[in-house]
């Protein structure tokens, strides 16, 4: 499959709704809260809006670009694990360092300076990212990867109702799609998350007409969580989250694809 074109538009849009939408639930944070677990191994919410408030956006379109585009977002997607140990490491300073009132500050910082940097961006600008060299465009559906997923992690950890932005759940589950496509080539699973995407993948015999002997479908917020390991296969079958039919319709062997 030819790799997807993403629009400058529509990611950047769904970068700046998503943010907000992450901005109004941290500033209603209590001090206490910022001490509740998260399902993200040993982070807190302090380290969680931490992460969130550091966002390197702003710097890359603030510098010059780079000469060309190297990678795509499936290749950061494949790459992104590299920095975890450092993401980590980032985050877990930054909320020892800061108090509540300064994590909820810096989150509100965060999303007036992505609104500023984005507001005329060029279309052709090149971000010199951390893994590569990537055109703004795909840079931003990365983005909305991550704010999409984290936003399903902060109100997880609050007992909230997702706060998701249906344009940035678009392009981050078309983003991961595209990553399953690239991991498991092939035509015999049909994997559905209505209404944003269906895609063919994992090898075997492939159908010709009519529905495929293997399929695969689900919410998109199941298949965000799924996709990046916050849910397991087991636990999506089991609940319902997931319908899979077919005796290749089994996903577990792929997930999670980043984390």
């Amino acid at each position: 499959m030819a790799a997807r074109k993403f629009d400058l538009d529509t990611t950047r849009a769904g970068v700046l709704a998503q943010i907000q939408l992450i901005d109004g639930v941290v500033s209603t944070l209590e001090p206490e809260q910022f001490s509740r677990p998260t399902r993200l191994g040993g982070w807190r919410l302090a380290e969680l809006v931490a992460h969130l408030g550091t966002s390197n956006l702003a710097r890359y379109l603030a510098g010059p670009p780079a000469a060309r585009a190297e990678l795509d977002p499936v290749g950061w997607a494949l790459g992104c694990a590299a920095a975890a140990p450092v993401v980590d490491e980032r985050a877990r300073g930054m909320s020892e360092e800061s108090r509540p009132a300064e994590l909820r500050s810096l989150v509100h910082e965060t999303r007036l300076a992505m609104q500023h940097s984005l507001a005329d961006v060029d279309p052709g600008f090149v971000v010199p990212a951390r893994f590569g060299d990537i055109a703004v465009a795909d840079y931003l559906a990365t983005r909305c990867v991550e704010l999409t997923v984290h936003s399903l992690d902060l109100t997880t950890a609050l007992d909230l109702e997702p706060a998701l932005d249906r344009g940035a759940v678009g392009v981050a589950v078309r983003l991961l799609a595209d990553v399953l496509v690239a991991v498991a080539p092939g035509r015999s699973v049909e994997v559905r998350v209505p209404p944003y995407v269906a895609v063919q993948c994992v090898e075997g015999p492939r159908h010709t007409r009519g529905t495929p002997p293997n399929t695969v479908e689900m919410r998109a917020s199941t298949w965000l969580e799924l996709a990046t390991g916050r849910v397991t296969w087991a636990d999506a079958i089991g609940n319902g989250r997931v319908q899979a039919s077919g005796q290749r319709a089994d996903l577990s062997s792929l997930l999670p694809l980043l984390t």
